[in-house]
């Protein structure tokens, strides 16, 4: 894996906002400007932040470990047919848990496979859902991702992954204990599954857009969120959050990981923070095991 490159703070902060809708590349190229080191541009830095799928894969698409297929399934009050990667342990004669993969808000890139990857080599039968299924799918680039995700309507796509989580329940082949893990965006969405699923064993956000803390009182599922301790600006919302879950008596574990930067769990770009992520990944595999395994 490749040397995490070191970057200004301020840097880090402006293509949180660019990555996040608040910036266009001009403001940031603009803005960053200031922060660059002596030979650099704004472009050549926006270039070395974007993510490089080269640069990790943790589990092989042909591992023969595991099998993968692309899958359709029915959303009937979302966006009709979509579309998901279905990653499991190969040759597994018994039914698995379940774990639905939300992608960030960019559509399913190579990084959201890999993680779907992660938790089959862990014994779990993952599905990763395309939001953008019906713009054609995942572009190739995150960049034209995040533009045709901000094209789909929010209360469709969040029809569209529960729909997932159904398709992944009554699945033949799942135990029909099912959980949901997701990043940024899909953090935020893992949360309103926890809200709207009651049926939903398990859930783990990273860094995830909080609802509204009087909506705690209906999350029914154990709760593993993950927080990056520079990211302020999701973590403004998440006191008055956890408080809504305290008042309802939620069952919930948070981790607030210091001096890491919002997206610390993806391997493909310069915020990645390989110890952070390993043990917010470790906990979180640990959590599955507990809530959906036969015994948990």
């Amino acid at each position: 894996m490749a040397t995490k490159p070191e970057y200004d703070q301020e840097i880090l902060n402006l293509f949180d906002g660019y990555v996040h809708g608040t910036l266009t590349r001009r403001q940031f190229i603009d803005r960053a400007a200031a922060f660059t080191a002596a030979g650099a541009t704004a472009a050549s830095v926006l270039a070395s932040l974007s993510p490089d799928y080269a640069l990790a894969q943790q589990v092989a698409p042909n591992d023969e470990s595991i099998s993968t297929s692309y899958q359709e399934y029915a959303s009937p009050k979302g966006a009709g047919v979509m579309r998901g990667y279905l990653a499991r342990p190969a040759g597994a004669e018994q039914k698995l848990p379940g774990v639905v993969v939300i992608h960030e808000n960019r559509g399913l890139n190579p990084y959201i496979e890999d993680v779907a990857r992660r938790l089959a080599v862990a014994g779990f039968m993952a599905f990763a859902p395309d939001a953008l299924t019906p713009l054609g799918g995942y572009p190739g680039n995150d960049d034209d991702g995040r533009t045709m995700q901000r094209e789909r309507d929010g209360d469709e796509m969040t029809e569209d992954f529960i729909a997932a989580a159904e398709f992944l329940q009554s699945h033949p082949d799942c135990t029909g204990k099912v959980g949901a893990v997701g990043f940024c965006f899909g953090g935020g969405m893992v949360m309103q599954l926890a809200l709207r699923i009651p049926s939903l064993a398990a859930a783990v956000p990273f860094y995830g857009r909080h609802p509204a803390p009087e909506a705690a009182a209906s999350i029914q599922c154990p709760l593993m969120l993950h927080h990056a301790g520079l990211d302020d600006r999701v973590n403004a919302s998440w006191p008055a959050f956890e408080k809504g879950l305290q008042d309802a008596g939620r069952d919930y574990t948070n981790f607030m990981y210091a001096d890491v930067n919002h997206g610390f769990h993806n391997d493909t770009t310069p915020r990645y923070d390989q110890a952070a992520a390993e043990l917010a990944w470790q906990r979180t595999i640990d959590h599955f095991s507990r809530h959906l395994t036969s015994d948990g």
